[in-house]
C-alpha cells in the first residue's frame, strides 16, 4: 500500500529530527537536560524504544488506518459524483418536462385558438345564411304584399267607379227624372277620378 502524498513530509521531518538528535554532540544537548544525555543507558533505551514505536505506529497507519482513510474519501467522492449526477440528471428531466409543458400549453392555446375561429366563422356563416334566407323571405312577402296592394288598389278603384257612377246615375235621375247619358256621365267620373289621381 503507497503512503498518503501528504503523510511523506511528516515522516521525513520525523526522521531528519531522529537522527539529528542521535548525531548531535552528547554533552551541548544534555547540559541541564538530563533527558537529553545520551550517556545515560535509560536515554538510549528509550529513543530505541520511541523510534521502534514511531516506526511500528508509522507501519500500521501506513497499512491500516491510511488506506481506509483514503477509501472513505474515495467512496465519498464517488457518492458526491453520483449525487450531482444524479442531480444534473434530475435538472435535465425538469427541464425537459418544463419544456414539454410549454410545448403542450402552447399547442393547447393554438388548438383552442383554432376552435374559437373555425366556431366565429361557422357562426358568421350560419347567420349570413339565415340573413339570406330571411331576406329571400321578406322579400317574397314584401312582392306579395305590394301585388295584394295593387290588387286591392286596382278593386278599390272598381269599386269607386261602379259606386260614383250609379250614386250619379240615380242623382241625376232623382233631380231631372230622366236617365242619364252614360256617356257623358263616364266621362264626367273619369275626368273626376282622373284628377284625383284614382283613375
Amino acid at each position: 500500500m503507497t503512503v498518503m502524498p501528504w503523510f511523506r513530509p511528516t515522516v521525513s521531518l520525523a526522521t531528519a529530527a531522529l537522527a539529528t538528535g542521535l548525531l548531535l554532540p552528547a554533552a551541548a544537548m544534555a547540559e541541564g537536560m538530563p533527558q537529553l544525555d545520551f550517556k545515560s543507558p535509560l536515554t538510549t533505551s528509550q529513543v530505541v524504544w520511541g523510534a521502534i514505536i514511531f516506526v511500528v505506529l508509522y507501519i500500521l497507519a501506513a497499512k491500516l488506518a491510511l488506506p481506509k482513510v483514503a477509501s472513505v474519501l474515495e467512496e465519498r467522492a464517488t457518492n458526491i459524483a453520483r449525487d450531482l449526477d444524479g442531480a444534473h440528471a434530475a435538472k435535465a428531466s425538469a427541464d425537459a418536462g418544463m419544456a414539454e409543458a410549454a410545448t403542450a400549453t402552447a399547442k393547447a392555446r393554438a388548438e383552442a385558438q383554432a376552435a374559437i375561429n373555425a366556431a366565429l366563422e361557422e357562426a358568421k356563416q350560419a347567420a349570413a345564411a339565415q340573413a339570406t334566407v330571411l331576406n329571400e323571405r321578406l322579400e317574397k312577402q314584401l312582392q306579395d304584399s305590394e301585388a295584394q296592394i295593387t290588387a286591392a288598389r286596382a278593386a278599390a278603384m272598381r269599386a269607386l267607379r261602379q259606386v260614383a257612377t250609379e250614386t250619379a246615375e240615380t242623382v241625376i235621375t232623382r233631380l231631372t227624372n230622366a236617365p242619364a247619358d252614360q256617356q257623358r256621365l263616364n266621362s264626367a267620373i273619369g275626368s273626376a277620378l282622373a284628377a284625383r289621381g284614382a283613375g
